[in-house]
């Protein structure tokens, strides 16, 4: 006979969890990304982007199965697997999340409570869709949910939030009573079932959104820029250095420090560098911009993610061509299904990214503030439900 329990173990680094185990239940989720591997969230701890001297406290929730097989000569244990675990981070702050709770820390305030620190289920900086809690299945992950609402109320936290997660996730957060909230991304498709070339990208759209892709292509090429990419090891040194002079420019340009320093990127360099794809523009021979996307292959879709990107010049329309049209034109040469364009960001529908759900769960320990995000839930939801809808009417593509 043997007995199976769950035993809880929260870790104070994600270095302090196997990265092969945590790898391999990531594996089994349904929707797995590059940003939940070890090798990114340890990356993010040793490179010291996401510490607590950055306002990010990792309190990573594990769950263990403990076995213990009785005979005659007693009891034996078994080595512990582990079945469930999530990145959970005590915050002081709300910035690097991209799921605005500003104006909830903001009412605490006014009522003389405090809102910070509060739990965060999330990537830092990281507003990927995908799983949040991994577990082996349906029963350790709800086990999971609760594990970590434990945590927050032993820490005597005033909410919890789960970021960006999956279909499993936020059901298993909804059956732990966390409350649901929506957001809006924009994700590009690569249908028919797949397209050509860009060109034939461009002829499902209506001419006048296909005229004006066009121009904006051509305002980049007249401007003398042009485009190469490496990808992986291909990367070199020098471009990742030349990608993270423009990516902390653009961060500076809006009075910010980057939340990423070059030691994370040196890190991705050496232990993910088949998950990133780098465009860099060139004008005379020398580079001038830069762009960098993630990139899996590994599930049912091979799919791409707009993440970073700055320029050194200033030229008309070369966001649009470094961030959007250039991975296009890839995502298709290379047969990749899917490319998400990131957070927000309206003007991406022009450029055939169409609106896209995203959801978050929600716990807070103050029944009456509990009762007052509801009820605000529900008014913004509905208006989410009626923005999407809009948004679907507005999509360039021809009719029919």
């Amino acid at each position: 006979m043997s007995k199976t329990n769950y035993v809880i173990r929260v870790l104070d680094s994600p270095l302090q969890v196997d990265a092969t185990q945590w790898n391999h239940l990531l594996a089994q989720q349904a929707q797995p990304t590059p940003f939940m591997r070890h090798e990114y969230l340890a990356a993010l701890h040793a490179s010291g982007s996401a510490t607590p001297a950055t306002g990010w406290t990792p309190r990573f929730v594990t769950l263990w199965e403990n076995t213990a097989e009785s005979s005659s000569a007693g009891t034996t244990p078994k080595a512990q697997s582990l079945v469930a675990a999530c990145p959970l981070y005590l915050k002081d702050h709300s910035y690097g999340e991209y799921v605005f709770d500003w104006a909830w820390a903001n009412a605490y305030a006014q009522h003389g409570l405090d809102y910070y620190p509060k739990g965060v289920v999330a990537v830092p900086f990281t507003p990927v869709p995908g799983s949040r809690l991994l577990a082996r299945d349906a029963h350790a992950r709800e086990a999971l949910v609760h594990a970590v609402l434990e945590t927050c109320r032993d820490a005597q936290l005033s909410s919890l939030h789960l970021l960006f997660g999956s279909d499993s996730d936020l059901t298993a957060s909804r059956h732990a009573g966390l409350m649901l909230r929506h957001t809006v991304q924009f994700h590009w498709q690569n249908t028919r079932p797949g397209y050509a070339s860009f060109d034939d990208f461009l002829g499902t759209l209506t001419q006048e959104k296909r005229k004006k892709i066009r121009q904006e292509r051509r305002k980049v090429s007249e401007a003398g820029v042009s485009f190469r990419w490496s990808r992986g090891l291909d990367i070199t040194p020098k471009d990742w250095d030349f990608f993270y002079r423009c990516y902390e420019r653009t961060y500076l340009e809006h009075g910010n420090a980057p939340y990423l320093n070059r030691d994370f990127f040196a890190r991705m360099a050496a232990t993910l560098a088949g998950h990133w794809l780098l465009f860099i523009a060139e004008r005379e021979g020398q580079p001038m911009a830069a762009s960098l996307i993630a990139l899996s292959d590994e599930g049912p879709e091979k799919v791409a993610w707009g993440r970073y990107w700055g320029a050194l010049e200033r030229v008309d329309c070369l966001h649009f061509e470094a961030c959007y049209y250039q991975p296009l034109q890839w995502c298709i040469e290379q047969g990749y299904q899917r490319f998400e364009g990131g957070a927000q960001g309206e003007h991406k529908l022009a450029r055939a990214l169409l609106p896209v759900k995203t959801s978050s769960a929600h716990w807070l320990a103050h029944p009456a503030f509990a009762d007052a995000v509801e009820r605000f839930l529900e008014r913004e939801g509905s208006g989410v439900e009626y923005y999407l809808s809009d948004l679907a009417r507005r999509a360039p593509f021809k009719q029919g």
